[in-house]
């Protein structure tokens, strides 16, 4: 059952979907391109960076540009380490990937990377919510 939606301004609402999107990139379908679930790791990701920028009441630009929303939380005084920023490799699954082209097939190997990175982003975030 989803959550209860709150205001699209409530940091919570923005990690519910961030929850949502990390749900997704876990739900392996036979017909599923990894390409797509990367994405969703992806937006996991941004979503969840976006939750703490609201929470520290910073106006964010809507990109999907991991580097860039980590810049705008260490310019507002958040340590970020450098863990949280090998995230900044989900950004190529957010465009690069997202339509047919000229790209190699994402491997598992990259799927399973995505994933633990957009976990930990995720788990980070509601670590500074609390």
């Amino acid at each position: 059952m989803p959550p209860e939606r709150l205001s699209p301004d409530d940091p919570r609402e923005w990690l519910n979907r961030a929850n949502s999107n990390l749900a997704q990139a876990k739900a392996r379908d036979p017909g599923v391109y990894l390409e797509d679930l990367c994405f969703n790791a992806q937006q996991a990701a941004e979503k969840a960076l976006k939750a703490l920028l609201l929470h520290r009441r910073v106006r964010f630009p809507f990109v999907h540009d991991i580097g860039e929303l980590l810049r705008h939380l260490e310019e507002s005084g958040q340590i970020v380490s450098e863990e949280i920023w090998e995230a900044e490799q989900l950004t190529d699954y957010a465009v690069e990937t997202r339509y047919p082209g000229s790209f190699e097939p994402v491997t598992e190997e990259e799927y399973q990377e995505a994933l633990a990175l957009a976990a930990r982003c995720v788990a980070w975030v509601k670590g500074q919510l609390l």
